[in-house]
């Protein structure tokens, strides 16, 4: 799946637009905050990044393409989706000013000059501005919500407003949208009028810290984009937070950060860092300066929180100070200074996690164990200096697995939902974890030659019965774990259709190329696609991604949100099957496990209240527009309400917890943005979160806990079902394959 670079989106309203400043609010850049100079013009260092990004994408592309005057028009439509894909802020007026533009670009990158993209970029943070500003003046006289007037809000397929006046009368109904919303949630006109002007100012505030990089990165992430929805450039920032990501380690205090209003605030403190440590911080802290050692302290008010990340960041050993306002004070509070020495970090709330439920049914009580698996993940760096401790997907799942057989459990899911991918060889040795030795994966590059990669190490960490869960949001080398379970008939897939992701992607230091041999990133990374990889059994996982064996009912995100909703994705192929054996049967339990759990769920008030949360939570989200009439909007609110008191009673005969529903879409409109709402207050909801019953995972355990029962009762059936004709039938092998501490890497 994608990773989406930070500074892209990093001013957002209501989750679609980045904000910047017109010249006129930029100011001159004396104060303490950092003000970009303008207009915005691309660096020397950026040209040349372009132009090296062009020269390997059209060349070493898995599907290359040139950059040309067709290709420059592709650029143009995904550049302008980027930041105005609601068609909010230009004219047709501005587009056909645009027009021409549409086969420069290609030109631009070329001939190292991206004036032209910049004057796009440039002109987007005028209107922005200009539409806040506009917003700040409907404001003062308020609004008649007497008449039937109608709100489209989804304007994705919408056409740009045709001249200033439909602009105009767009802004006022969307900011009459954001006053009723508030009128709604209880706030009256003078609170409203309040909140909303400190909204608006705020994002005029914020975008006077946009930048050269973000209209760059913006640029980039269209271009690459347009080669194929997987590959992505990724500035100096992007690139070091991509890094962490893959090794789930950093070196700094252990703090994860958030921004709200103007300040940097302690929103979570990592296990085991020094932050956590020192016992000094706490969740709510506002960090108001930042100094490197004994040095002078840094005014970080108002910043860009990754500008104030960069100067918490450090190497494993130096000295940071922060002055904080403590979480517990008001604005007048008695400041903080903590000295803190900086450590390497483990990001454990990313890593594979274990840990057991207990079925009953009837007189019999198993236990299934699970483990949780948010990516595929690992520190190369660590690993290729000879690190013993390095961070590695399999590894880890080796050793919780070891942990598992410990504690008896009978059964094992492997939970990869929301798992985008990450390592391949990840994936791979992963795999060997489950199976002897065979193939896991072929890999085609754009030549045609195919490779085969899988496990070589006998011996199995687990070889009893095997579930593995995973929905729309399992990608990439979560998919290959998946498939290549299900070819070898291995473990049950359970769950909903995977994303689709067949493709192999690598990254280009572009500073490497550029010789660039200081320790700071200047050039960037390029994620290109270079591969695509295919089942054993021959066929992709391209579009199609994975098909459980047992299938729950899907999200509806299917629509919006997978590889077949790309317009530019790769189509799926197939190759000839890799030589391998399935190591089972499951077939001959598949269709009585299937009406096991069709009865089963057919009388479970639990699943009855998951179908009907999320058939409200897909009616909701499919709605395009809304009446800005106050009795109509106060009729649907309490339509709601009711709806959620019903939901939330049910939920409490059910597991005696008060409700947590299926999607944020389901609660009741508050009218705040995410950074106005009580740090604390979601923290709390965060936390109830992680209480509530996982329907869907136990529904998962309770099908292994069926299988079980199958297998006990049935010795025949259980020679067809466990691996290896049931050699390995609830395991014996406990020690840990090689490939768990020494896998290839690409």
């Amino acid at each position: 799946m994608k990773f989406r670079p930070a500074l892209v989106f990093l001013l957002a309203f209501t989750a679609t637009c980045v904000f910047a400043q017109s010249a006129a609010d930029l100011g001159d850049g004396s104060g303490a905050r950092k003000v970009a100079s303008w207009p915005l013009k691309p660096t020397a260092i950026e040209t040349e990044a372009a132009w090296m990004s062009a020269s390997f994408l059209t060349r070493y592309h898995y599907d290359a393409q040139p950059l040309d005057d067709a290709m420059s028009a592709r650029i143009y439509k995904a550049y302008f989706k980027l930041f105005d894909s609601e068609k909010v802020f230009f004219t047709q007026v501005d587009m056909a000013r645009f027009a021409p533009l549409k086969t420069q670009l290609d030109d631009a990158i070329w001939n190292k000059d991206l004036s032209a993209p910049f004057s796009i970029f440039n002109l987007y943070v005028q209107r922005a501005v200009e539409r806040m500003n506009y917003a700040r003046s409907l404001l003062k006289q308020g609004f008649d919500f007497s008449a039937d007037e109608n709100y489209t809000f989804d304007r994705k397929d919408a056409d740009w407003p045709k001249d200033q006046a439909a602009l105009d009368d767009l802004w006022r109904k969307r900011t009459m949208n954001d006053w009723l919303r508030l009128k709604l949630a209880g706030k009256n006109d003078a609170d409203i009028r309040k909140t909303l002007d400190k909204r608006y100012a705020g994002y005029i505030e914020r975008v006077r810290q946009v930048n050269g990089e973000d209209a760059f990165q913006t640029f980039m992430t269209a271009y690459a984009e347009t080669t194929d929805p997987h590959t992505d450039y990724f500035g100096p920032q992007a690139a070091e937070n991509f890094e962490i990501a893959m090794k789930l380690s950093l070196e700094g205090i252990g703090a994860q950060l958030e921004s709200r209003d103007d300040y940097t605030m302690i929103a979570k403190l990592v296990p085991g860092g020094p932050a956590l440590k020192s016992n000094k911080f706490k969740p709510g802290d506002r960090i108001l300066a930042v100094g490197q050692g004994d040095g002078p302290l840094v005014d970080v008010v108002g910043q860009r929180i990754d500008d104030v990340t960069k100067l918490i960041r450090g190497k494993k050993g130096t000295v940071v100070r922060l002055e904080i306002l403590p979480a517990d004070v008001g604005q007048d509070g008695k400041h903080e200074l903590i000295t803190l020495v900086r450590d390497k970090i483990s990001l454990e709330d990313a890593a594979a996690s274990k840990k057991i439920i207990d079925i009953k049914d009837g007189d019999v009580t198993r236990k299934i164990g699970v483990i949780s698996l948010p990516s595929f993940y690992s520190d190369f760096g660590a690993r290729s200096e000879g690190d013993k401790d390095f961070k590695s997907t399999t590894r880890d799942v080796a050793k919780l697995l070891g942990e598992l057989k410990a504690a008896g459990v009978q059964g094992v899911v492997v939970d990869l939902r929301n798992n985008g991918g990450g390592s391949l060889d990840e994936a791979i040795s992963m795999a060997g974890l489950f199976i002897e030795k065979g193939p896991v994966v072929q890999v085609r590059d754009s030549n045609g030659h195919v490779d085969v990669q899988g496990n070589d190490d006998s011996g199995m960490a687990w070889s009893g019965p095997l579930a593995v869960l995973v929905n729309r949001s399992s990608a990439s080398a979560s998919e290959i774990f998946a498939a290549a379970i299900q070819d070898y008939h291995r473990g049950l897939i359970i769950g909903e259709p995977s994303f689709g992701k067949g493709t192999v992607q690598r990254l280009v230091d572009l500073d490497h190329i550029a010789n660039n041999d200081s320790e700071k990133r200047q050039f960037g990374e390029l994620k290109m696609t270079i591969q695509e990889f295919f089942r054993i059994n021959g066929g992709s996982t391209q579009l199609k991604g994975v098909t459980p064996d047992i299938e729950f009912p899907k999200n509806g995100d299917d629509k919006d949100f997978g590889e077949s909703t790309y317009d530019n994705a790769l189509k799926w192929t197939q190759i000839a099957p890799a030589d391998y054996r399935p190591v089972a049967d499951l077939n001959a339990y598949l269709p009585q496990l299937q009406q096991l759990h069709d009865t089963r769920v057919s009388k479970s008030p639990a699943w009855k209240l998951m179908l009907d949360e999320l058939a409200q939570f897909k009616m909701m989200r499919d709605k395009t527009s809304i009446s800005l009439n106050f009795t109509t909007r106060e009729a649907e609110r309490k339509q709601q309400d009711a709806l959620q008191t019903e939901f939330r009673n049910r939920h409490k005969a059910i597991d005696g917890t008060d409700a947590v529903l299926a999607d944020e879409g389901n609660a009741l409109d508050d009218g705040l943005d995410a950074n106005e709402r009580s740090l604390k207050s979601e923290l709390k909801e965060e936390k109830d979160a992680k209480k509530a019953k996982d329907v869907e995972l136990n529904e998962t355990a309770h099908i292994l806990f069926d299988a079980v029962g199958l297998i006990k009762a049935d010795p025949k059936l259980a020679a067809e079902v466990l691996p290896y004709g049931g050699r390995f039938s609830m395991p014996v092998i406990a020690a840990v394959p090689a490939s768990a501490a020494s896998t290839a890497t690409h």
